[in-house]
């Protein structure tokens, strides 16, 4: 076998395995949406909850990288704490060390069965959940047809002259074979992939088990640097949490090493499988570690807060506010000026985000002040938006083509939507806040969470929006249409299990009738504001018609108006 088919041969089966990682993970997410948020906020700081949700997402998204992005952005907007932010980062590791265990067991077997019923349910069915569960489906069958093809790919070299040197070295040296673990780990930016990996190698005779063993651990302290790589343009505050676990699995992965570099532990587990050998390793690691370092969290604070200060912790938040982006030096400059105006439209974005995030609270507490400061911001967001038209209209037409006009149309009438989603925050939603908090009105258990479902999506939904505002991707938008339907049916759901409660005589449901109804009206005009980004993309590419009208018929009635 030559070398170069050898290459290929790996590196096409490790990107199936890394994409399959990756679209078992994304259907799963689409499929609960934004549940996440309410898995993750509802425990708070409880130590033990918050690694037991950490485990459960960590299964549920088939990556612990995945779990410790979700809480270092909830970290960042101050829904959870530094200690509940590491609890659930130490849980993920724990939680993916089981995914591995469970998808190294021999289960070829289930690879047609995987791929007959996730193709079917994923090309056939319209329906969002059944639709995700079919693309699960098809990331588990291609993960388990990866590890195979990587078995394959490796298997021929088992006999190569230089495999009995490698193999020596590596087995000679833990270090070595430490540094290669975690470099490979970040370059492949996915530990459960790169341990499967590992697992395949020594399970067919490629890398000794005490040399694997040394590889996983490496793989450990790679895993811990991913988040840090992919936080970094984030807050200080939720920088935090990545560093805070690259410490303690950085000190935990080193002494680990000592461990087996200098002690017999390798050799109670010599009972077990070759391949078994490097996933005990890895599960009793994140198991040991876990419960060290559990009760520590709490004193990783004072030194990651000095670390990471606060900004604006001295005073002078205004100062430091981001200003606007609409530059009139290069307005005469058509491809810059665009460039000023996708910024502004962005921070305006980033205005209505953060006023919709605290309206459940609101609701809950009916704060006078918050409600002001939100109305506050709805006067900034109306002067953002005479702005961007200003700003728009002394753009030479003269000298932009035509894309470049057609761009300028865009943001301008999408910063409009955003204008009427900021209206029906401060104007609708926070009247209704005042009314039920002026009439005392508390809704029924049912009809709260159904509110906090809706209101969570639409959160979901607007962080997808923003995405697709700055990549402009195709699928992305066509996800955040088809989240639109999803809304509407949701709504509709919600109505429909309100007039029943309504039949069954709840006073409760009575009392607090209007403020329902209306408030799930609200939210879904809300998102459909938000939605609107997506329209223009799916017209350029010819992707508007089936989205909008061939896959949403039998779904809903067709609403009037071309953008909604």
């Amino acid at each position: 076998m030559s070398i170069v088919t050898f290459i290929i041969s790996l590196t096409g089966a490790t990107m199936l395995l890394l994409y399959a990682v990756r679209m078992v993970g994304t259907g799963i997410e689409r499929a609960m949406g934004p549940s996440f948020k309410r898995l993750i906020t509802s425990h708070k700081d409880r130590r033990i909850n918050m690694a037991l949700v950490g485990v459960l997402l960590a299964v549920i998204l088939q990556s612990a990288t995945a779990a410790a992005l979700l809480a270092t952005g909830f970290a960042s907007s101050g829904m959870i704490s530094l200690v509940g932010g590491l609890s659930l980062v130490l849980g993920a590791d724990l939680g993916s060390a089981l995914v591995i265990q469970i998808l190294t067991f021999k289960l070829a077997w289930l690879i047609p069965i995987l791929l007959s019923v996730g193709g079917y349910l994923f090309l056939k069915v319209e329906k969002r959940t059944p639709r995700q569960l079919g693309r699960i489906l098809l990331g588990v069958a291609f993960i388990l047809l990866s590890l195979r093809l990587i078995g394959e790919a490796v298997h021929p070299i088992r006999e190569a002259a230089f495999m009995p040197a490698i193999a020596g070295y590596l087995a000679s040296d833990f270090v070595t074979a430490f540094i290669v673990g975690a470099v490979i780990t970040f370059v492949m930016h996915s530990s459960v992939a790169a341990i499967l990996m590992f697992v395949t190698f020594v399970s067919i005779g490629v890398l000794p088990p005490e040399a694997g063993a040394a590889v996983v651990l490496g793989a450990n302290f790679g895993s811990a640097t991913l988040p840090i790589w992919l936080s970094r343009g984030m807050s200080p505050t939720a920088r935090r949490i990545p560093y805070g676990n690259l410490w303690l699995r950085g000190v935990g992965s080193l002494l680990a090493l000592l461990v087996i570099t200098y002690t017999p532990a390798l050799e109670t587990l010599s009972v077990f499988p070759p391949a078994q050998v490097l996933v005990s390793v890895h599960l009793t690691f994140n198991l040991v570690l876990l419960l060290v370092s559990l009760p520590l969290v709490g004193m990783l604070e004072r030194p990651l807060a000095a670390m990471f200060p606060e900004s604006g912790a001295n005073g002078g938040d205004e100062a430091l506010r981001p200003r606007s982006a609409l530059d009139p030096n290069v307005a005469h400059q058509p491809r810059l000026a665009i460039a000023a105006l996708k910024r502004e439209v962005l921070r305006m974005s980033e205005m209505i985000e953060a006023m919709a995030r605290p309206v459940m609270e609101v609701y809950e507490s009916g704060d006078s002040d918050m409600i002001n400061r939100i109305r506050d911001m709805d006067h900034e967001v109306n002067a953002m938006l005479s702005a961007i038209r200003r700003y728009a209209a002394s753009i030479p037409r003269t000298e932009m083509t035509k894309e470049q006009n057609r761009r300028v149309r865009e943001l301008t009438e999408y910063s409009i939507n955003l204008e009427t989603a900021g209206d029906i925050i401060s104007k609708r939603l926070m009247s209704l806040a005042e009314e039920k908090a002026a009439k005392r009105l508390q809704f029924t258990r049912e009809g709260w969470s159904e509110l906090r479902g809706l209101h969570e999506r639409v959160m979901s939904n607007m962080a997808l929006a923003f995405n697709v505002l700055v990549s402009e991707d195709i699928e992305s938008a066509r996800l955040l249409v088809k989240e639109k339907t999803e809304m509407s049916a949701q709504e509709r759901k919600s109505r429909k299990k309100h007039l029943k409660r309504l039949r069954e005589g709840l006073e409760q449901s009575f009392e607090t009738s209007d403020v329902h109804l209306e408030t799930v009206r609200s939210l879904k005009d809300l998102n459909s504001q938000i939605a609107a980004v997506a329209y223009p993309i799916l017209y350029r590419h010819g992707q508007l018609l089936e989205t909008r009208l061939v896959h949403t018929m039998d779904e809903a009635p067709a609403e009037s108006g071309g953008k909604g």
